[in-house]
């Protein structure tokens, strides 16, 4: 196959980018981060630094892999990280446009690297249970009701990948937020801090720079985990009432 990749070029959080073309010639079983690297081969013989992106698992599990392609978080697959999109997805002769996320509270750190540390902040503040630690505990000492372990473990799938930020044309972080604070939630173990978490979490969201949700719903269509915006109306509401019960 061969293609066009124009790839976003940037040294820096404050240097100017652009993109710069290189022309691709893979096997359709070659991934999209293979052919990031392979594209660019040549360029580096004549003295030209690699193309900077994240990658970890491979296996679709850790989100770091975050890329636009052709206008789309991770590519035009659904259900599809970036470092899983393999290029039998596209046609000999495409030109594919790479870059990375947009949003003010994911700087650029270099070509198609951000930093999500923003998502870090956001599950300091109360992602997270209070809970006595000494001897072992049973694993059956606190029943859980099968919907409930069903429901959060659908919001732990969330890999923190930042696709339903990018999507969102208000850059915002309710759908990782809303899946983070139900994945808790939902579960005895996390309700005593029901609350608190909830208007922790949210408060940090906006201090650290995502916009607001205006029930756009491209955050869905991008999550590669399928999260659900039910989670984000589940969140407003236990946000309505730990507010009302502060003020109370």
């Amino acid at each position: 196959m061969n293609l066009t990749l124009h790839i976003w070029r940037q040294k820096g959080p404050d240097a100017p980018g652009d993109f710069q073309t290189y022309k691709a010639k893979i096997t359709p079983d070659m991934s999209m981060l293979g052919c990031s690297t392979s594209s660019t081969s040549g360029s580096r013989s004549k003295g030209e630094r690699p193309v900077a992106f994240d990658h970890d698992c491979r296996e679709g599990i850790c989100g770091a892999c975050g890329m636009v392609v052709n206008g789309v978080p991770h590519g035009p697959q659904e259900l599809t990280t970036t470092c899983q999109l393999h290029m039998r997805k596209f046609k000999d002769g495409d030109e594919l446009w790479l870059e990375p996320w947009r949003a003010a509270a994911f700087p650029v750190v270099r070509d198609l690297v951000v930093d999500r540390g923003a998502f870090d902040r956001i599950i300091q503040a109360g992602g997270y249970i209070s809970v006595n630690t000494a001897a072992p505990r049973d694993a059956n000492e606190i029943p859980v009701p099968k919907t409930d372990a069903d429901l959060s473990m659908d919001a732990a799938q969330c890999i923190g990948c930042g696709a339903c930020v990018a999507a969102c044309p208000n850059a915002s972080a309710m759908l990782f937020t809303a899946a983070k604070v139900t994945h808790l939630g939902v579960l005895p173990q996390g309700q005593a801090e029901r609350g608190p978490r909830v208007l922790a979490m949210v408060e940090r969201m906006d201090e650290v720079g995502f916009g607001h949700c205006t029930n756009h719903g491209e955050c869905e269509v991008a999550c590669p985990k399928e999260i659900s915006v039910d989670y984000i109306a589940r969140m407003n509401r236990d946000m309505l009432k730990a507010r009302l019960r502060s003020k109370g």
